[in-house]
């Protein structure tokens, strides 16, 4: 099997609080070997292209360090205050200006020049994420010849959205540098589908295989997984025992409803707020025996649009305990900070309902994990957002609409009420897939796709979520 060549904007093998997608990418190069390239996170005052090698648990990295400019543009700039609002359909929050697409262009420019030395003839190379779309025409460029995947891990935002952006169709047209485009689901899939007919006139040559301008690449929906054998044996370590325990016996009796997300817009908390704060206005009768327990560590705290939601979201917070927390008891626990995940393995084992109801969100592996760390003796209810990408693949969760605060509450009171049968069977249904379409299934799908060689189109395998 060829070496595996991973690049990315942040590196972060090891570590405490890694994010989902750290944690599969490490999982990936620990099983098949290779290297992991990207941005150190570290800001220099001239770009040298000087690469820190180091190895972390089990995993060889390579970063290089960025110009301030090339922070704000590429980073702050196009990465967050263009793209992300943009392919999570807030284009109200979306800003286009031209030195924030040159910084892009710049950037990526960058990381082509410093990682072009550390490809060998025979590795395969995977690009991940919307920081990096352009990289591979500038591997192109520089002539890497090798078989080139790119993976999105958020949503591809449908084609009249997408128009917004300032020439979008310049942008799309990079991508059909790779060899192989993944995506978590068949609606993000059909949605890029759509664009590049209308748009470029690409041919449809075979089953979700495009071409345009002489360029074959083949598209797929994969959805990513968690380490789930390991996270399991994890909720049932030391550490995540001490932390029930200490999580149970701070809720003297009560039950535990609990949200872990970045600290951001697309995550739909405040929505979240406002939808428990409906329940305690609903059930009296049964508000003072839940308590819910939000951790939203901060994120890009440079950008505007972060630090208007955190004021929003402590304001809300104090709001409702204000009106709503007794002697004995405050309705929100609201905690801006991270937790190594066998911490929160243990917090997600603790509590009866996993609350993930993000706006827009391309996969959310919060969801596979809070399934993944419960008892299978008396397991807790998932209640999950139809929009996120987890809700395909987890059909047996409780569906709601993330904007309906009425929705929230409904489902709040019916997984409270819900019986143990019930419960056992929701989730037996739900933690096989999260087992079987684990971080290796999806690493494994990807692969098998990115190295086939181009077929006839009657020959190519399609893979759907």
């Amino acid at each position: 099997m060829s070496r595996l060549v991973v690049i990315s904007n942040r590196v972060s093998a090891g570590g405490g609080a890694q994010g989902g997608l750290a944690v599969a990418l490490s999982a990936a190069l620990r099983a098949n070997g290779g290297i992991w390239f990207g941005w150190s996170g570290e800001v220099t005052e001239q770009f040298t292209g000087h690469i820190n090698f180091q190895r972390t648990d089990g995993v060889a990295t390579a970063t290089v360090d960025l110009e301030e400019q090339d922070v704000e543009e590429y980073y702050n700039g196009y990465a967050n205050r263009t793209l992300w609002p943009l392919f999570h359909y807030r284009i109200d929050l979306a800003e286009y200006e031209r030195s924030f697409a040159g910084g892009y262009e710049r950037a990526n420019q960058r990381f082509a020049e410093t990682v072009l030395p550390l490809i060998e003839p025979e590795d395969v190379v995977w690009v991940q994420d919307y920081h990096m779309i352009p990289l591979g025409r500038e591997l192109r460029k520089r002539g890497i010849a090798n078989r080139i995947g790119f993976f999105l891990h958020i949503p591809w935002p449908p084609r009249r959205l997408l128009a917004t952006l300032p020439e979008a169709a310049a942008l799309v047209e990079t991508l059909f540098a790779y060899d192989v485009i993944g995506f978590h689901t068949q609606e993000w899939l059909d949605s890029f589908l759509d664009f590049v007919k209308a748009e470029l006139d690409a041919e449809i040559v075979g089953e979700n295989l495009i071409r345009w301008q002489g360029h074959t690449i083949r598209l797929l929906a994969c959805p990513i997984g968690i380490d789930a054998r390991a996270f399991e044996d994890m909720a049932r370590s030391q550490k995540a025992r001490r932390a029930y325990e200490k999580v149970r016996s701070s809720l003297v009796g009560r039950s535990l409803i609990v949200g872990v997300d970045r600290l951001d817009y697309s995550k739909g908390l405040e929505e979240r707020f406002l939808g428990y704060e409906r329940f305690l206005e609903e059930n009296p009768e049964v508000r003072k025996s839940v308590v819910l327990m939000q951790i939203a560590p901060p994120s890009r705290g440079a950008v505007e649009s972060y630090q208007r939601i955190r004021s929003s979201l402590e304001g809300l917070a104090g709001r409702i305990n204000g009106a709503h927390a007794g002697l004995d008891w405050v309705p929100i626990r609201y905690v801006n900070q991270g937790y190594p995940r066998d911490v929160l393995a243990g917090v997600y084992r603790a509590a009866r309902i996993g609350l993930v109801t993000p706006l827009r969100d391309g996969m959310n592996l919060v969801a596979k994990e809070y399934v993944a760390a419960q008892d299978p003796e008396d397991p807790g209810v998932l209640i999950l957002s139809r929009f996120a990408g987890a809700a395909s693949q987890m059909p047996q969760a409780l569906m709601v609409n993330p904007y309906s605060a009425e929705e929230m509450s409904d489902a709040i009171r019916r997984a409270l009420a819900m019986s143990i049968h019930e419960r056992k069977e929701r989730w037996k249904a739900t933690v096989q897939d999260v087992l079987e379409r684990d971080v290796m299934w999806w690493l494994e799908t990807f692969r098998d796709a990115l190295e086939q060689k181009e077929s006839a189109p009657e020959e190519i395998l399609t893979i759907k979520a």
